[in-house]
């Protein structure tokens, strides 16, 4: 099976620390691809080293066989971008942030005008008219994020974390969208830490801990009968005895 995004040797330190350790990872071509990991796991770091936004001290990656870091123009063409806590051109409206986005991408007005409009009113954003992104809630602003990272209708979407502090609402929206890009032969990869998102959307799933990936496969594969909740607590460890230490509450 074709990899949307193949990963090898990815390696990245900060200083002392290593944050990411000698990753290789491979997404299938129209899977929806979950990569689980407690905070300061390394999937940010993981994440923006596989769309060029972070320069690995070491590795390759490469985006439907488009080297990310020897081929970016091509590798970016095809990708769709969420990254979790960098600024949107906030002080615009939703339309003319789609509009900035698009123009960026050498797209034609029209078919921004179009995709864009099409995208507000599929998100529920068309109702906010004027009102400027950096007023927006932040599950509006998860949504416009979204809407920019789909505008150029890419075949690779790459989203950190897209349902964290998000309402219930518009995750269900979100989640809506993601899955009719799916079916429709997009690829979607999406970091998390809810398990339950996961294990509703994901066909594959990586569980990343301490830089370096524990477990891979689909998701019945690294279920293997059990709960995703369970087999992640049992290879990340963290969870420690609650009895004797807290008997006072």
């Amino acid at each position: 099976m074709e990899s949307a995004l193949a990963a090898r040797g990815l390696v990245k330190r900060f200083e002392t620390v290593v944050a990411v350790a000698g990753i290789d990872l491979d997404v299938p071509a129209g899977s929806f691809y979950g990569l689980l990991g407690p905070n300061g796991a390394g999937k940010t770091t993981t994440l923006s080293m596989a769309v060029g936004l972070l320069r690995p001290d070491a590795g390759r990656v490469w985006v439907l066989g488009h080297d990310v870091w020897s081929d970016p123009s091509e590798a970016k063409a095809l990708l769709g971008v969420l990254p979790d806590g960098v600024r949107l051109f906030d002080r615009l409206t939703g339309a003319e942030l789609l509009a900035y986005h698009g123009l960026l991408r050498g797209m034609d007005p029209a078919v921004i005008d179009q995709r864009a409009r099409e995208l507000l009113d599929v998100l529920a954003l068309a109702s906010a008219g004027r009102t400027l992104v950096v007023d927006y809630s932040a599950g509006m602003k998860k949504k416009i994020g979204l809407a920019c990272a789909l505008l150029h209708a890419p075949r690779l979407l790459v989203l950190d974390e897209p349902f964290e502090a998000v309402d219930p609402v518009s995750a269900a929206l979100i989640r809506d969208i993601l899955q009719r890009y799916v079916a429709g032969g997009g690829t979607v990869i999406f970091s998390s830490h809810v398990m339950e998102v996961v294990e509703r959307l994901c066909s594959h799933v990586a569980i990343l801990a301490d830089g370096a990936i524990k477990r891979v496969g689909t998701l019945d594969e690294v279920r293997g009968g059990r709960s995703l909740e369970d087999v992640f607590v049992e290879v990340v460890g963290g969870r420690t005895a609650t009895g004797e230490e807290l008997a006072w509450l």
